[in-house]
């Protein structure tokens, strides 16, 4: 372990401070602004703008995620604070691809009174599955806190919960949280459609990176594992 300088805690917290508000700002968005139908209008130019707004931020999120990428990048910034910069972009990314998101016209459906409860109960499980799988991970890691204090561990790979299920309950966690919502308008759509295809088509290259970091005892971990996404599935 080594210790950082002064002010690494401090702005690895204030970067930990920004993921939340992040994820704030996006279940506002996502919940309250998201659910709002536009009226008939142009299609193709928003959904352009949300695919490159969100291809921006996948960029980064995957690119930077990477082994190479960080070795890349400590070696231009201190090492303890990789992790928290990391936070801190992929976070203002976020904010921004929620604020800038263009509406799109229509809805789906809309499911009221008993016919939306199944509907908020896969919700409520998304959210859940989400909190839970990040819990088996550690937070404070995730958010770069821990390297930013001078208290970042050797990595640990564990099973434990969700991942006995899939080997990745987060973003299964996503997409119950995205998709199950009751009413579903073309924005809500929009965006859960182009996230997910997001993590479906991240998820190899994030494996690849685990093996690298976790060796054989990953690869043992796909074999007793087999489902990635969805059970039964993929």
């Amino acid at each position: 372990m080594h210790a950082s300088p002064p002010r690494a805690p401090l702005l690895a917290w204030l970067g930990g401070g920004l993921f939340v508000v992040s994820l704030a700002f996006f279940i506002w968005t996502f919940f309250v602004r998201f659910g709002r139908v536009q009226p008939d209008g142009p299609l193709a130019s928003p959904l352009l703008v949300d695919l490159s707004l969100f291809g921006a931020f996948a960029l980064h999120h995957s690119v930077l995620a990477r082994s190479g990428a960080k070795r890349w990048l400590t070696r231009r910034v201190p090492a303890h604070l990789e992790r928290s910069l990391y936070v801190w972009v992929a976070s203002l990314l976020f904010i921004a691809v929620c604020a800038l998101w263009r509406d799109v016209p229509g809805e789906v459906y809309r499911r009221e009174g008993l016919w939306a409860v199944p509907h908020w109960l896969a919700v409520a499980l998304g959210a859940w599955l989400t909190a839970r799988s990040a819990g088996v991970i550690d937070p404070l890691d995730l958010a770069g806190i821990r390297q930013g204090g001078g208290d970042a561990a050797s990595p640990r790979f564990r099973v434990i919960g969700p991942y006995h299920w899939v080997r990745h309950p987060i973003y299964l966690g996503w997409l119950l949280l995205v998709f199950g919502v009751p009413h579903l308008t073309a924005t809500r759509l929009a965006f859960a459609a182009i996230s997910s295809a997001y993590l479906v088509v991240a998820i190899p290259f994030e494996e690849r990176s685990l093996v690298e970091v976790f060796g054989d005892e990953y690869r043992r971990y796909q074999q007793a594992v087999r489902w990635r996404l969805l059970p039964g599935v993929w």
